[in-house]
């Protein structure tokens, strides 16, 4: 009898200690009763705005993690406007409408010791007076790619190879002629291509880029310009009666130093300022001739979405001749001339 009494106590033990682990014999909720519980469906959103606390408890969201990306971008849209109206305005005048748009879109790849930049920049203005025809102000159409290798993970300078393509939407006119055009798309398209190294600062935003070796590619697609040798290309051979005897070339290549700086600052919270310089040199034909690019802009930003801009863009090219008409009204050459364009407007800025 007492073997079995013993045999009785000893399950009574066993029993007890069971019914302690097992969740099955919990007498209160204990961690694991989440076995005993029916399951819930966990509810995914893209950001906490779009949960309703009020229904939907906090345990039971799962946050979505951001995917990895190497690419990063900016979009910068801007457009000015300007109009000037006058009715009965005894002190005299010309009412006029202008309108500039300016698109400038980046995108650029990072990952480890590779970077790779892409760029468009485009402007295209017009200018409307009263009697008159729309006529163009401003058109600039401009690609750059480039490819860099950091010389170390601690370095800011890259291996670079860089090239870029610029030309222009549409015709331009010296106005009020309008009957043979002085530049077109591809009259004259630039392309650069080029090996050195480049000195990027992100957080700056600032770039030097020095090229000891770049070829410059200039395009007179349109045959009248080539004739004419436009932008630097060989004219067109003519007999004494003008007529033309061999066509002017449309190509003409280059070889040279090509050095570029850009630089971003905020003078203030409100004011930023961007410069853009351009130099390059030809190894073979007048060395130390050197062919400048300047742009300086400054924005002055209103509010989120309203600005003021100012800006100044310089150009001088040896190959390029300035127009002007003398005294018997004749159209002739006046030689290489610094360009300078200004420009003063408000209007409005979207960055996405």
């Amino acid at each position: 009898m007492s073997r079995y009494f013993i045999i009785f106590i000893v399950c009574a033990f066993a029993s007890e200690a069971y019914a302690q682990r097992h969740p099955m014999f919990f007498e209160k909720e204990r961690p694991l009763n989440v076995f005993l519980k029916k399951p819930k469906v966990t509810k995914l959103i893209d950001d906490y705005t779009d949960l309703d606390l009020t229904e939907v408890e906090l345990s039971e969201v799962l946050a979505i993690p951001d995917p990895i990306t190497y690419w990063y971008h900016v979009n910068r849209f801007s457009f000015d406007f300007g109009q000037l109206s006058l009715t009965n305005w005894n002190a005299g005048g010309q009412g006029s409408v202008n309108g500039l748009a300016d698109v400038r879109i980046r995108r650029t790849y990072k990952k480890g010791l590779i970077r790779w930049n892409n760029e468009f920049i485009g402007r295209y203005g017009l200018n409307r007076q009263d009697g008159q025809e729309f006529r163009k102000t401003d058109d600039h159409l401009e690609f750059v790619s480039t490819l860099g290798y950091k010389f170390s993970s601690e370095s800011d300078w890259y291996y670079t190879i860089r090239s870029s393509f610029q030309s222009q939407f549409t015709k331009s006119y010296n106005y009020p002629n309008r009957d043979n055009s002085i530049s077109d798309f591809m009259a004259p398209g630039y392309f650069f291509l080029g090996a050195g190294a480049e000195y990027k600062i992100d957080k700056n935003d600032l770039l030097f880029y020095a090229s000891p070796l770049t070829q410059k590619t200039t395009f007179v697609l349109n045959q009248r310009l080539a004739n004419d040798g436009a932008f630097g290309v060989r004219e067109a051979v003519r007999d004494p009666n003008g007529n033309i005897i061999q066509r002017g070339r449309r190509v003409r290549g280059e070889t040279g130093i090509l050095l570029k700086n850009e630089y971003r600052k905020n003078i203030t919270e409100d004011i930023e300022a961007f410069s853009r310089l351009s130099l390059f040199t030809d190894y073979f034909k007048n060395f130390g001739n050197i062919d400048v690019d300047w742009e300086l802009i400054i924005d002055f930003r209103v509010n989120e979405f309203i600005k003021a801009r100012v800006g100044s863009h310089i150009r001088y090219d040896d190959d390029i001749s300035v127009q002007r008409t003398n005294e018997a009204g004749e159209v002739v050459d006046d030689g290489p001339r610094i360009q300078w364009k200004q420009q003063l407007g408000i209007g409005v800025l979207i960055e996405l």
